[in-house]
């Protein structure tokens, strides 16, 4: 691959010429930022509906109707005569057949420069249907020749020709797709039908979902939108916790909090239904729930921002729910909290930490099955990895840690004036925590400012990166705006191991770690998220250096915001942030 697309010197080679970078080694940064989007805007513009939405909620009209295949969205990037592949999650793949037959017909049909939508999947020996987690097992570890020729591409939409967005008709994209992939048989068009009646989308669904177990199917109008039709899962989950409707609705039920139980006993939460729920089952279940009441460290609120009351794990419910997303369109995970809950005496929830799982769309409350328990093999968590990707699913949560972080640079300035000493020190540290999450960026840079004059005497910043470059060139920009003449460097700015200093506990820094969406962004209204790392790392070794502030007490209650499970390009959960003890109103 020419050196003026890819730095060929970051590609890991897995097998013969086939290798992944990840996106920073692509000489056009603007790639990345352009697949996000588009994944974006298409799950925005894209309508879930169950089988019988197809009849009551798609307008009549003139459809382009395409069998939806179970694999990982990708884009085909086509520069320069040689192709390679770019996911919103940032993996650039290189060297795999379908790539080398996709050149192939681009460049028979005269094309410079493409960008085309599609879906990488595993084409199965049997005939079956494809599953997204045979990508994942192939693509990444792909054992034979065979496999790299088992893995296909299905394109279904044009993002660019030759330089230029595509700003067009469906139609005429289509018969673009058609023109140049026509005849492929790695790199192909998905199946697709156009249609003029609601019927005949019933009629496909029936042959491609029914009869042959395809994931669902796509119909799509200029004129009346896109709507992905699927049929419904059905889920049982524990019952966590539940929230008491307001006004009118006072002593009704509002929502259930919901979750699985992993094969460690710990309970993680999914996500929330609201409805499904007859008046009588809400008044009936809410009387029940409040006496199954406990404690817990760790709290959530529904949309309304009312907390969840917890109570005792005993219940089950079947849920129906029209799809199970594991990734965001940026292609990270979305993490949800694993609890623990002791029943030795003092009953409650205790934090353990966040690893992926899934959001639920459309959920529904069907029944309570009392003749389920919660424990793995009624309400695992197996059920969510049956249908979408769930990573360290087998992991156990309670033993898992993460490396420990290194300072790499550390500086501290001081300034007097008018008798007193104001303080200003940055820190830049490596999280060596990217490749354990999504959470973590893998370098982040802290700054300080001490001033005994000012009203708010203590101010902070925050900056992250994935890039050491990058994170290099922010330190000395954030250096340069704030020291000035008159400012006076301490001689202990020495490299260390974090290992040897009281550095921020994981637990801790995580807030602080959070993944910034924009790498560059100044996180100066993080004050909160950082807060743990603002009180732990400014105190490495320096009690001579910051004059001594009181700390405030760390709180015990950690709350999150409930998913509303109703957006595909939902953003991976934050960090459960530390707040202060608050009841909920």
């Amino acid at each position: 691959m020419s050196t003026a697309v890819l730095d060929k010197s970051r590609v890991e080679i897995l097998m013969g010429h086939y290798g992944t970078a990840p996106a920073t080694a692509l000489v056009d940064s603007s790639l990345l930022p352009k697949v996000q989007e588009y994944r974006r805007m298409a799950s925005a513009r894209m309508q879930p509906l169950d089988r019988e939405g197809i009849t009551h909620k798609i307008p009549a009209g003139e459809y382009h109707v395409s069998r939806k295949v179970d694999g990982e969205f990708t884009v085909l990037v086509f520069r320069e005569g040689t192709a390679f592949s770019l996911n919103p999650g940032g993996t650039v793949r290189v060297g795999l057949p379908w790539l080398d037959e996709a050149a192939k017909l681009l460049g028979k049909a005269g094309v410079r420069d493409a960008m085309i939508a599609g879906e990488l999947y595993v084409a199965r020996d049997d005939g079956g249907r494809p599953r997204v987690h045979d990508v994942c097992t192939v693509a990444r570890s792909p054992q034979s020749a065979g496999d790299l020729k088992r893995l296909r591409f299905a394109a279904f939409d044009v993002m660019s020709k030759d330089g230029a967005a595509i700003a067009q008709p469906f139609a005429e994209t289509w018969k673009l797709i058609q023109k140049w992939f026509g005849h492929g048989e790695l790199a192909h068009a998905v199946e697709a039908k156009s249609v003029k009646t609601i019927d005949e989308i019933q009629k496909l669904f029936e042959t491609w979902v029914v009869k042959e177990g395809a994931e669902g199917l796509v119909a799509r109008s200029d004129a009346a939108g896109q709507f992905k039709v699927k049929p419904r899962h059905t889920l049982d989950l524990a019952v966590l916790g539940f929230t008491e409707s307001t006004d009118e609705r006072q002593g009704m039920l509002h929502d259930i909090l919901l979750g699985v139980q992993r094969a460690d006993s710990t309970l993680q939460v999914l996500g929330r239904v609201g409805g499904g729920f007859t008046d009588d089952q809400r008044r009936e279940m809410l009387s029940d729930l409040k006496d199954m009441a406990v404690d817990s460290e760790y709290a959530e609120v529904n949309g309304d921002n009312v907390a969840y009351q917890m109570v005792n794990p005993e219940w089950v419910m079947e849920v129906s729910c029209l799809d199970l997303l594991s990734n965001t369109t940026r292609g990270g995970t979305i993490n949800r909290m694993v609890l623990d809950y002791r029943n030795n005496g003092s009953r409650g929830y205790h934090v353990v930490t966040k690893l992926p799982l899934a959001t639920i769309i459309s959920p529904q409350f069907i029944r309570r099955r009392e003749d389920k328990h919660v424990r793995p093999e009624d309400c695992g968590v197996t059920q969510v990895s049956n249908i979408v990707e769930v990573p360290l699913i087998d992991r156990d949560a309670r033993q898992m840690t993460l490396p420990m972080s290194e300072i790499l640079r550390r500086e501290v300035y001081t300034k007097d004036l008018k008798g007193q000493t104001m303080v200003r020190k940055f820190l830049m540290w490596r999280t060596h925590k990217e490749a354990a999450s999504d959470e973590f960026p893998a370098y982040v840079v802290h700054y300080t400012d001490f001033s005994p004059n000012r009203k708010d005497a203590l101010a902070r910043e925050l900056r992250v990166s994935n890039s050491q470059p990058q994170i290099e060139q922010l330190w000395e920009a954030l250096k340069a705006d704030n020291i000035k003449a008159g400012w006076n460097q301490l001689a202990s700015a020495a490299v260390v191991r974090a290992a040897a200093l009281d550095m921020p506990t994981d637990k801790e820094s995580a807030a602080a770690e959070s993944k910034s969406r924009k790498k560059t962004a100044t996180k100066k209204d993080a004050v909160a998220e950082a807060e743990t790392v603002a009180h732990a790392a400014p105190a490495i070794d320096e009690s001579s250096e910051t004059p001594a502030k009181p700390r405030k007490k760390s709180v015990t209650k950690k709350v999150a915001s409930a998913d509303t499970a109703t957006a595909e390009d939902e953003a991976p959960a934050e960090p459960a942030k530390k707040t202060r003890k608050k009841k909920s109103t």
